[in-house]
């Protein structure tokens, strides 16, 4: 059964919200390549491998890049030279075919997401989406903000590249229009190294931001997807990965997504870890009874104690099993009389005291 976005959003205490396993988008991006074929191939993998969501973008080259748009990624990995050179090559889908993707993942019982980057592709993704996720790159971009709060719908995020008054001024707008917010901790780096990840902040978000939602996109290459459980732990409650169906593809974002197998694996390693972490609420548990019984502590004579003898301390020890009177109530039997004869070693039960 997947996990609806929504429910999250809708848990107001934090700690009832971590007995949830993370929300998993798997972040298609442009990797379906203009393909529709290959898009549709990548919700059936995202949904058959785990996910909860997948998440495309949503933009045209010409409104979300100038053409002297340096590029920030590893050119080595993706040779192209500028931005809006990048995003010309990805940016054919648009209305029609995004309506087509989210019948489609209707079908595949996967939530659909998209990731708006301009005014009209958020326009009609509003008829779309349950959630906005705003990327990090429109962190101080505040009419586009504003424009998003509008729709009035639950809005995720990214805060890479960013320091903590961009982050708090971000949310300052969005407060304003008062939707729910969740704030993924990123870092805008592809791929990001290990030792950059600074997964640490994901508590410091949590201490900054108590009354949101925390969770974490992660560009670092997938391995054993340890970083991804570690984020987990560590209290991301959405968890966003770059997806393809191919990792050896050169170019975008194949070299440091995760593939299926990648996700079918992290869905395993959160399956038995939220085992393991079990229930939250502090009882003892049913399989624990025996052991309350046998390895808890009686009191017990610690010598001969004749009838009619008032108890003292002198008189008391405590030794396994737990089925007499618990060293707890120990000054509730100091002082009373025995009403008969207790021999040393003897279990202490009400019975024998006046």
């Amino acid at each position: 059964m997947r996990q609806e976005i929504n429910k999250f959003f809708q848990i107001q205490d934090r700690h009832t919200l971590f007995q949830h396993k993370p929300y998993i988008i798997a972040e298609a991006g442009v990797n379906h390549e203009g393909s529709m074929e290959l898009a549709k191939r990548l919700i059936d993998e995202a949904a058959e491998g785990g996910a909860d969501a997948i998440k495309f973008q949503t933009y045209k080259a010409d409104k979300i890049a100038s053409k002297d748009s340096p590029a920030y990624w590893d050119l080595s990995k993706e040779p192209t030279p500028t931005q809006h050179a990048l995003f010309q090559k990805y940016d054919k889908f648009w209305k029609t075919e995004f309506q087509e993707l989210k019948m489609y993942c209707d079908s595949a019982g996967i939530a659909f997401l998209s990731t708006p980057f301009d005014l009209d592709s958020a326009y009609f993704l509003n008829d779309l989406v349950e959630v906005f996720k705003v990327s990090s790159s429109d962190i101080t971009n505040k009419p586009f903000i504003e424009h998003i709060c509008r729709y009035g719908k639950p809005i995720i995020l990214s805060t890479g590249a960013s320091d903590l008054s961009e982050i708090q001024t971000a949310k300052s707008w969005i407060d304003e229009y008062n939707p729910p917010l969740a704030l993924l901790h990123c870092v805008l780096n592809y791929p990001t190294k290990d030792e950059d990840a600074h997964l640490g902040k994901i508590k410091t978000l949590e201490v900054e931001f108590p009354n949101n939602i925390i969770g974490y996109s992660d560009h670092t290459l997938p391995k054993d997807m340890q970083t991804l459980l570690a984020a987990a732990l560590l209290g991301a409650r959405i968890i966003e990965k770059h997806f393809t169906h191919d990792k050896t593809l050169p170019g975008n974002d194949h070299y440091h997504a995760m593939d299926v197998v990648d996700l079918k694996k992290f869905c395993r390693m959160l399956d038995s870890t939220w085992r393991l972490l079990g229930q939250f609420e502090i009882e003892a548990l049913p399989n624990e009874e025996l052991s309350r019984q046998h390895a808890r502590r009686s009191l017990v004579a610690k010598r001969n104690i004749l009838e009619g003898h008032v108890i003292t301390s002198e008189d008391l020890t405590w030794k396994r099993p737990g089925h007499g009177i618990s060293p707890k109530d120990i000054e509730l039997v100091i002082g009373k009389r025995a009403s008969k004869q207790i021999y040393e070693d003897y279990i202490l039960t009400w019975s024998m005291f006046d």
